[in-house]
């Protein structure tokens, strides 16, 4: 680690190498009227230096990887903070250190002072730094073993930054997850002001003093496509969209008002899910129509493609960094000017130009002062008219009798880009169920929500049937009151009624919670049984009624009842869907299971506890797993027990994979999964069938092998003679009708049954070993372990391989860790 004497004179050194560096040059035409128009006054930029980092997605540039906590994620080659005279081209560089990293400058108020984040060479985080316009004077703000980035100025002297300490990870990745916070300017009494479990990024004030940002989540819905501009007031209060949350599969980001337009914002449209380090084009938003309505943004005329982090001069003219160039924009005349080039040493160190920012006074914004009250545990929600709101059609007046309220819990580590073992293809996190609270005849809710918490609502009717389902999540500060129009509104309506609100004629209702029952479920622990007891009789591996296997066996990753609910579509959820779906079409409402257990079918009839916990279940999205410490262990991949090539293709190609043109590889002729489902499109490549067209639910990988029973694998079970015990009975292959399958082992004595039953064993002794979450003696992996130390929740003494832990409750202390406490006003 680089000491406080060798940083010191390391910057020294710059100091003086810059000073007989600077090169002089001609400004250009287009650089030429700008400085004698809008950037008069503005001639010195102050811009960042570094590689862009290791992994592509834009987020992922700090930190480390989950799995491997020495792979950082940002970039090598060292670093440089940079100040640019426009006019004469002379670059003096503030601070070079070639092992460490620099990044997101935010220039004060007054023009001089400069607040930014780095890392320093033999260090391994971000941490907030600050320093003169010359830089002299560089000092620490913030210190800790988390990333602060992305810094803001606050109009009241405090700060608003980014930072890892939320100790969070990316729902679909493995990588670090950073939320809003709020300082002093000195770094003290750090407090979050974002309650999200995604990432928050690239603060900015607006001029009426709220901060704009941008917003990941994806509640219920997909996880690529809605990663929008938000605004928050500084001390966390008044929560709302800006712009773009009803516009999938763009990245806005990189958001800064434009001087002289208070409505207007700069802003960065990356497509899809976006590109790395915010690359995108340059766009201006004016929200004046709301906050969806896409036409009032515009691309900047002549603006280069590929662009990222704009300083906004006004007047059109524009900023932008491009690579390894600054480029000045016209946007009136449609025309761009590169204005300064990286020198070629630092090209050829992979180094590239970020986050240009004009050395320039500015006036204050509007300072709001604090809503929140930190005595508080709780803030209050008032909710006008739950059936107004857009795809409400149908839902009359009086029809929806409570809110169930769900709250979005955070990982503590995270392995992968899909929701396993959470679910299948469904919710990516853990849902806490919190209870209910009643609305009014008129529609109108008031009641009590916990401070600081993501909330999620679902409408019920007078059945506890769900009608109307958030896809999304909201908060309260401490003490604050914040008021919803209906459902899914308009976001630029507003409450014109509130004075006759029934709600408003009582004192706010209190979350009722489900008392007895688990407010995280978890499948095998709290469905399961009522499986076994109601409906295994029927749907097991020899009598498989409808071909329905509800049965607890383990395959690769869930188990075969799982699978079966989730395949054959008895569950309705988000399905990593676009959001804002038509009412009753998920949850209870949507779900066939729950016509299935009011005696209706087969006159199988559960007890009301049965159903309540049924009816939980599927309200809090259906989850496999009830516990993260399932992330990352558990599976048997297809490794452990596919047989060669050889027994699939002697013994079932004939049938399962016919000759067929656009088969060009060999896999493709192995009789696993290897096409769509026509109720899951978007199902990945190797849980997809191929060649003929049995629905997935039978012949998926989660389905074919059982790890419980070997015997009792379906791919053992549906070649093998009903005589020997198995489910087949014809001599030619059937059609989809009928279900059944032709004789391929006429008893278990066959020798290729015997290599299938040898490999599925083998599969199950490695499951037997390294455990899944619901098998006696189960420990979570070395990961889990290591971040719950780090956060605080385990002893730092503990041991993963010897010490007792019941990951459930670890879980809850983690969660717990989140919760506000009152009169608590830092971490």
């Amino acid at each position: 680690m680089m000491g406080r004497r060798s940083f010191c004179v390391g910057v020294a050194i710059v100091a003086v190498m810059a000073s007989g560096a600077a090169g002089a040059r001609k400004p250009g035409p287009l650089l030429t009227r700008a400085l004698a128009g809008p950037l008069k006054g503005a001639e010195q930029v102050v811009f960042a230096v570094r590689a862009q980092g290791q992994d592509p997605h834009w987020y992922a540039n700090f930190g480390y990887w989950c799995s491997d906590p020495q792979r950082m994620m940002y970039g090598s080659g060292g670093a440089q903070l940079c100040r640019l005279n426009l006019r004469t081209g002379k670059v003096t560089v503030l601070l070079d250190d070639p092992r460490g990293s620099v990044r997101d400058p935010a220039v004060h108020y007054d023009g001089r002072g400069v607040l930014f984040s780095y890392r320093k060479g033999g260090e391994r985080r971000y941490n907030l730094y600050r320093t003169d316009a010359m830089g002299k004077g560089i000092r620490r703000v913030t210190k800790g073993d988390w990333d602060d980035i992305e810094s803001c100025w606050l109009p009241n002297g405090q700060i608003a930054f980014c930072s890892s300490r939320c100790n969070r990870w990316v729902n679909c990745w493995h990588t670090q997850v950073a939320i809003l916070y709020r300082s002093d300017a000195d770094g003290s009494n750090a407090r979050p002001i974002s309650s999200n479990i995604e990432h928050d990024n690239t603060p900015a004030v607006l001029p009426d003093g709220r901060i704009l940002y941008t917003r990941w989540e994806y509640v219920d819905r997909s996880q690529v496509d809605f990663h929008h501009l938000w605004t928050i007031n500084p001390d966390g209060t008044g929560q709302m969209a800006y712009f773009g949350n009803m516009h999938a599969r763009q990245l806005f980001i990189d958001a800064v008002t434009i001087p002289g337009r208070s409505r207007s914002v700069a802003v960065i449209f990356c497509p899809g899910h976006g590109r790395r380090e915010h690359v995108g084009d340059l766009h201006v938003v004016a929200p004046d129509a709301g906050p969806d309505t896409r036409e009032w943004a515009r691309p900047v005329a002549g603006c280069p493609r590929n662009v990222r982090d704009p300083q906004p001069y006004g007047n059109g003219w524009f900023l932008v960094a491009r690579q390894r160039q600054l480029v000045l924009v016209d946007g009136n005349a449609g025309k761009a000017e590169v204005v300064h080039n990286l020198p070629e040493p630092l090209r050829k160190r992979g180094l590239e130009i970020h986050e240009p920012r004009a050395l320039r006074p500015r006036e204050r914004e509007t300072v709001l002062a604090d809503r929140a009250d930190p005595a508080q545990a709780t803030g209050r929600f008032v909710l006008a008219d739950v059936t107004h709101g857009r795809r409400m059609d149908g839902v009359k007046p009086g029809e929806i009798k409570k809110l169930l309220v769900l709250e979005s819990l955070p990982k503590p580590v995270n392995f992968s880009g899909g929701p396993e073992p959470v679910s299948y293809l469904g919710t990516f996190t853990l849902e806490r169920v919190l209870g209910t609270v009643p609305v009014e005849p008129d529609g109108s809710a008031y009641f009590e929500a916990p401070a600081n918490r993501p909330v999620i609502f679902v409408a019920l009717d007078a059945n506890d049937l769900s009608v109307k389902r958030m896809h999304s999540f909201t908060s309260v500060m401490p003490g604050e009151t914040a008021g919803c129009v209906g459902c899914h509104e308009h976001r630029s309506e507003t409450i014109t009624r509130s004075a006759n609100l029934a709600a408003l004629r009582r004192p706010p209702s209190r979350v009722e919670p489900f008392a007895g029952y688990p407010d995280v479920p978890d499948f095998p622990r709290d469905i399961q049984p009522i499986l076994d007891r109601h409906c295994v009789r029927c749907h097991n591996y020899r009598k498989r009624s409808g071909r329905v296997i509800l049965a607890g066996g383990r395959g690769p990753r869930y188990s075969h009842a799982y699978w079966s609910m989730l395949a054959w579509g008895q569950v309705v959820d988000g399905r990593n869907s676009l959001g804002n779906t038509p009412p009753r079409s998920m949850g209870s409402a949507a779900s066939p299971l729950m016509h299935k257990i009011d005696g209706s079918h087969h006159k199988v009839k559960l007890s009301a506890r049965e159903q309540r916990m049924i009816w939980l279940w599927i309200e809090a999205a259906a989850p496999y797993a009830g516990t993260y410490a399932s992330l990352g262990c558990g599976e048997t991949g297809m490794g452990y027990w596919v047989p060669q090539q050889a027994v699939l293709g002697r013994r079932c190609a004939g049938c399962h994979c016919p000759p067929r043109k656009d088969l060009k590889h060999p896999r493709d002729k192995l009789p696993l999964p290897a096409a769509h489902h026509p109720r899951r499109p978007g199902m990945p490549a190797h849980e997809r069938w191929v060649g003929v067209y049995l629905p997935a639910a039978t012949r998926s990988a989660h389905i074919l092998a059982n790890f419980t029973t070997p015997e009792d694998s379906p791919l053992l079970l549906a070649p093998l003679a009903k005589e020997a015990g198995g489910w087949a009975e014809l001599k030619r292959y059937p059609r989809e009708q009928d279900g059944r399958h032709p004789v391929v082992f006429r008893s278990k004595d066959d020798a290729d049954y015997r290599k299938l039953l040898a490999r599925i064993r083998r599969g199950k002794e490695h499951l037997d070993q390294t455990k899944r979450f619901d098998m006696p003696g189960f420990r979570p992996n070395v990961h889990y372990v290591r971040e719950m130390k780090r956060y605080g929740i385990l002893p730092k003494t503990f041991a993963a391989h010897r010490d007792p832990v019941d990951v459930y409750a670890t879980d809850r202390a983690y969660w717990r860790s989140f919760w506000h406490a009152p009169g608590e006003q830092s971490e």
